[in-house]
């Protein structure tokens, strides 16, 4: 159970854009968040699961791609530790699939398809780190298409 009370709030925003379909409240709240954490330079787990929630809230694949930058340069910094006093279940190896996903679909959108097909193939070096559940499945079938979308 995630314990961390910006995760919650994070949860809460997500929940606004997937859930009640109000991305642009949730694009406010991520970025009310942000400035509080302080960007960047905040806690790496606060950066990484913000900055991968606030790139699902863009409607430029470029900001979409700046903010899955930022989550995948501050989940390098992170420890298993930290995530686990926050009450995340899942390891810091089992965030790169997703990471490394949506770093892919970006650079597909873009056109950089050497970029897309780099990033494709680290999710899949990665994704022996998800269980087989409703999770690890919807990451599993997003490589799948993406590389589908990318077969020559």
């Amino acid at each position: 159970m995630i314990t961390d009370p910006v995760l919650v709030r994070i949860g809460e925003a997500v929940a606004l854009h997937h859930g009640q379909g109000q991305p642009d409240a949730a694009r406010r709240m991520f970025a009310q968040i942000w400035a509080e954490i302080g960007g960047e330079q905040g806690d790496a787990l606060h950066v990484s699961v913000l900055a991968h929630s606030m790139a699902d809230v863009q409607d430029d694949v470029r900001e979409e791609l700046l903010w899955d930058r930022r989550a995948l340069a501050a989940a390098d910094r992170l420890t298993d530790d930290r995530a686990a006093r926050a009450g995340v279940t899942l390891s810091v190896a089992g965030l790169y699939p997703s990471l490394h996903l949506n770093l892919a679909d970006c650079y597909r959108r873009l056109g950089d398809l050497d970029r897309a097909r780099s990033h494709l193939r680290r999710a899949q070096d990665t994704i022996g780190a998800l269980g087989n559940d409703d999770y690890g499945r919807l990451i599993r079938d997003g490589l799948e298409l993406l590389e589908q979308q990318l077969a020559p």
